[in-house]
């Protein structure tokens, strides 16, 4: 019912700024809560943030508090994850997510993924 795909990864110094973005295709999509997550070398998949459909109430891990913004545009079946202040630590696979409903931060709940976007910050 909906295709995901994410852009925007890179290569960035620690302090810097990218914006990721994950177009949807399909119908519906603003009825969808959107979610993003990330997964470093040798780690599981990691929760990072959620939005739901009208993008009044978002959620995020303890982690990106207040460097990360999860946004979206349903107008242009698109939401964004703005990155401030990179840290190394942050290098990972970047996707986004979907799902009728807001399923929490395990990912085996959430039923739409994008295919990912790598994010590499530097020291």
């Amino acid at each position: 019912q909906v295709q995901l795909v994410e852009s925007g990864g890179g290569l960035v110094q620690a302090g810097g700024s990218l914006r990721l973005s994950c177009a949807a295709s399909g119908r519906t999509f603003s009825r969808y809560v959107m979610g993003w997550f990330r997964q470093a070398p040798g780690k599981e998949r990691e929760f990072v943030g959620s939005i739901n459909w009208s993008g009044s109430n978002t959620l995020y891990v303890d982690s990106v508090k207040g460097r990360f913004t999860i946004s979206r545009d349903n107008a242009k079946n698109t939401v964004y994850l703005q990155m401030n202040d990179l840290k190394p630590e942050d290098t990972a696979d970047y996707y986004c997510a979907a799902d009728g409903d807001y399923v929490g931060y395990d990912p085996s709940y959430w039923d739409y993924w994008g295919q990912g976007t790598q994010v590499t910050v530097s020291s």
